[in-house]
């Protein structure tokens, strides 16, 4: 049982100047607080907004200021309530909320009851926990590596196995995945050269599964993770000493029979690389500190988001390594060099998040539209992070353009956007936006039938909402 305790107001007889003094002091305690703090009376109505509350939300006080919070969840400001949820269970409410800034917070909503037992306000606590997300998420992929890099028995578990799918509706893509087949059938180095984030790794996955190693081991190591030093380390493994200590396997012996991808490959040192070189050439190693080669059958894969070739003429990487890797080179593709991908991606991303959060939201024509057309220097990475954002901040079932991290707003951009203090012709601009996807359908299919099915409409459709949004009656025989 919650104790509820009374708030008791200031001595209405007490002395005015004392009382303003006492005001001042507590106005500037709460603006100093480190925590966000959000107080409403006992009808949800916002009274009191501090400066660290503005910075973790991205709200502007002057906008929440005399609002009710009921509104402000109808209206989407507040993608869920705490001082809501307070006022119904009439008890201290507690839970995590992502903002639109990015940052995560843990909030904590406490009801304030007076002797009458009526809720007169309720105060929220909002603390900043994006930095103890981070952290966590650091010493989490520091577990995983340790995982991955120091126990052997989960790298001998390793295995593809089973088909890996790759998403490849897009013509050129369908292209490289033409050459990775070919090449997976080949016992050979593969370069995979692409930008940050492309899907390289899962390329690399890929091909594993097709090759004639897909049920040996498979080791994937970030050669950007460690130190030269230390790579090289996990990669050749240690002798033992003189007086018959240490000794253990490196990663390339451990992966005997099966496959290593190396990635960001670029990064490797100028011994690393020297060493690489002798056993590909050779297939044998040397453990560090020792003089006894061992043999090894390993195929080993590379990726780069780096010019390697530009790296060769600066001599920062080996020009015989470089022609040993490059023996079958595949240019991943960029994201936006894919577009025809892009739906197909998002489509699968939902499944897998709505899996995740066990939830059924999918992504309106419109807002598939917003991320088809998008430019997507973050490539696979960036689309993934964008979509689970959208499924996880928005409140309704069906993602518009406007829950995107991405949009950018209706209006174009050298317009500066409407505050929510003045008066806005939304369905005009509903329309005008409608109006710029079908004009951008119609350009770039150049017929009818297929800019109608890529935004989801029927022909008839498409030319009946055409000519009503331009004002012309003219017939759909002069579009066709």
């Amino acid at each position: 049982m919650i104790k509820r305790t009374p708030v008791y107001l200031a001595n209405p007889d007490a002395n005015a100047e004392s009382s303003a003094f006492s005001r001042e002091w507590l106005e500037a305690i709460f603006e100093a607080s480190y925590d966000g703090i959000y107080i409403t009376d006992g009808d949800a109505v916002t009274i009191m907004v501090n400066k660290s509350y503005e910075s973790v939300s991205g709200l502007r006080r002057e906008d929440m200021l005399g609002q009710s919070m009921y509104d402000l969840v109808e209206r989407h400001v507040i993608s869920q309530s705490g001082t809501l949820l307070a006022l119904e269970r009439r008890e201290p409410v507690t839970m995590e909320q992502l903002f639109k800034t990015g940052k995560r917070a843990t909030i904590t909503s406490t009801p304030i009851f007076n002797e009458k037992d009526q809720i007169v306000m309720v105060v929220t606590n909002v603390r900043d926990v994006t930095e103890l997300y981070s952290l966590q998420k650091e010493l989490e992929e520091s577990r995983e590596r340790n995982l991955q890099y120091y126990t052997e028995l989960e790298i001998l578990r390793r295995r593809v196995g089973r088909s890996v799918r790759m998403i490849a509706e897009d013509p050129a893509m369908k292209e490289v995945l033409q050459v990775a087949d070919k090449v997976a059938e080949l016992d050979v180095p593969v370069l995979l050269e692409g930008e940050a984030g492309c899907g390289k790794q899962e390329l690399a996955r890929y091909i594993v599964s097709k090759s004639r190693r897909r049920k040996e081991k498979y080791i994937e190591v970030n050669c950007s993770a460690y130190t030269g030093e230390t790579l090289e380390r996990e990669l050749f493994g240690e002798a033992v000493d003189d007086n018959g200590r240490g000794g253990k396997a490196g990663l390339l012996e451990l992966a005997d029979g099966g496959t290593v991808l190396l990635r960001e490959v670029g990064e490797l040192s100028a011994g690393l690389q020297m060493r690489l070189v002798r056993l590909m050439q050779t297939h044998r190693l040397s453990r560090i500190g020792g003089t006894v080669p061992l043999a090894v059958d390993v195929r080993v894969l590379a990726s780069t988001s780096f010019d390697l070739k530009k790296l060769v003429l600066e001599r920062r990487f080996r020009e015989d390594l470089y022609y040993i890797l490059n023996v079958l080179p595949i240019q991943v593709l960029a994201l936006r060099q894919r577009r025809e991908d892009i739906i197909p991606l998002t489509e699968e991303f939902c499944i897998q998040i709505n899996k995740k959060y066990r939830r059924r939201k999918r992504f309106s024509q419109m807002a598939l539209l917003a991320l088809k057309n998008y430019s997507w220097p973050g490539n696979l990475r960036e689309l993934r992070n964008v979509v689970e954002s959208a499924m996880i901040l928005c409140n309704d079932d069906i993602i518009d353009p406007e829950d995107l991290a991405i949009y950018t707003g209706l209006k174009p951009a050298a317009e500066p956007a409407a505050s929510l203090d003045e008066p806005v012709d939304l369905r005009r601009m509903v329309q005008d936006l409608e109006l710029k996807y079908i004009h951008n359908a119609y350009r770039r299919y150049g017929n009818v039938r297929d800019a109608a099915h890529s935004l989801g409409l029927d022909p008839s459709t498409f030319v009946r909402k055409r000519q009503k949004l331009e004002g012309r009656q003219e017939k759909p025989e002069e579009m066709l």
